[in-house]
């Protein structure tokens, strides 16, 4: 513990604090649209339990990542059809790739449901999931996620205990505003879908990312990365759009019942 609390290490630890709520926020998203599928009295228990549940095993892929690297970056299987797909896998390729296409086939899934008829969304909403199949499904993708924040953690640090420190106060973070998003979301439903566009965009981006790391290529073509910049910017970009948009409507809805009262 000697020297831990030196000028360098709590710098690196506000660092990496801001890091966890930048990298953070998508599986913020996944927790909380999740928790939605159980009984809302359960709701708040579920993304509490989970983010600690999470936390938990986070600490463990953080240690194990430690000690373990080669492992996770080691190609395992090779794809090597010249010309229309080629590809070097690892751990880490595999297991994003598979967060990634899971995330898009909820979002999609949701959206779905969204556009379907009224009875069989009714049917749907009775459906509810039970607390511990959410349960196992946020804790498994939280594994996802966290691989982009402690990788870059280990760039910034080998100092085990500043990073699980970052990654406890980012879970306090998390706990603090899961239910007040939570409880905005519920208030705003419109915004529920801007949510699941958004979280379609993260499955994308886990999928570049996958791709990126494998080294994946289609007739030739690598597949690029999107970075975190781009990301933010086209959340920025839907959010705009959709106060906007919302304000419009609004005001179109006041002027069409003043001219019906006129």
């Amino acid at each position: 513990m000697e020297g831990l609390f030196t000028l360098e290490n709590l710098f690196t630890l506000g660092m990496l604090v801001m890091l966890q709520a930048v990298l953070g926020f998508d599986n913020l998203l996944y927790i909380i649209i999740e928790s939605q599928r159980v009984e809302k009295s359960q709701q708040s228990k579920l993304r509490k339990t989970g983010i600690w549940l999470a936390v938990f095993f986070r600490l463990l892929l953080l240690f194990a990542l430690l000690k373990l690297l080669q492992y996770f970056t080691d190609p395992f299987f090779t794809l090597a059809w010249e010309g229309v797909v080629e590809g070097s896998f690892n751990l880490r390729a595999v297991v994003v790739l598979l967060g990634g296409a899971f995330i898009i086939y909820t979002a999609m899934k949701e959206i779905w449901h969204m556009l379907s008829l009224e009875d069989q969304m009714a049917e749907e909403k009775d459906k509810k999931s039970s607390f511990g199949t959410a349960l196992v499904l946020i804790v498994t993708m939280n594994v996802v996620f966290s691989f982009d924040s402690i990788l870059s953690a280990m760039a910034l640090t080998n100092n085990y205990i500043v990073m699980a420190t970052a990654i406890l106060i980012g879970a306090l973070l998390m706990v603090w505003l899961a239910d007040t998003i939570a409880a905005f979301l519920q208030r705003n439903r419109m915004y529920e879908v801007l949510g699941l566009f958004i979280l379609f965009i993260v499955g994308v981006m886990l999928l570049s990312e996958g791709g990126h790391i494998a080294h994946l290529k289609f007739f030739g073509h690598e597949i690029t990365q999107m970075s975190k910049a781009t990301f933010y910017f086209v959340i920025v970009v839907l959010v705009i759009t959709e106060i906007v948009q919302s304000r419009y409507s609004k005001k179109l809805s006041n002027l069409k019942v003043q001219e019906t009262q006129d």
